[in-house]
Order: structure tokens, then sequence, then C-alpha cells
């Protein structure tokens, strides 16, 4: 994982957050995060520097396994 923070990453896994807070054309819009269930768990594995400047994947916040691409 880099150390260059992208909002629009997720911090576990790489793969797109889909989150529109992080989206300039879809500011305004709620994101999914809003209304999901975020797994303690998942929260935890953030790194300290990265916690409440980027958001989980849908997959990461539920703390399912990564997906074999």
């Amino acid at each position: 994982m880099s150390d260059t923070l992208d909002p629009t990453r997720c911090p576990l896994c790489g793969q797109s957050n889909r989150c529109t807070q992080a989206d300039p054309e879809r500011q305004g819009e709620s994101c999914w995060c809003f209304e999901a269930r975020v797994d303690p768990a998942a929260l935890e594995r953030i790194s300290p520097e990265q916690r409440n400047r980027t958001c989980l994947c849908p997959r990461c916040a539920a703390n399912l396994p990564p997906e074999n691409d």
C-alpha cells in the first residue's frame, strides 16, 4: 500500500471506496456509508494516520475477506 493518501481508495485493500464525498462530480450526494453498518473490527484495521481521512470500501467496511480477482 502506498504512503500517499488517496481519498477515493480504501486504505485497507486499495480498491475504489465509492465515496461520494471524495468525488467532486457527486458533491452534495449522501455517501453509501451514511446508511451502512461499519464493522468496528474493520475500523480498527485502519492506521491512525488514515483514520477520519479516507473511507473504507463497502467490502472492507463489512469486514469481508478480499475478493480473488
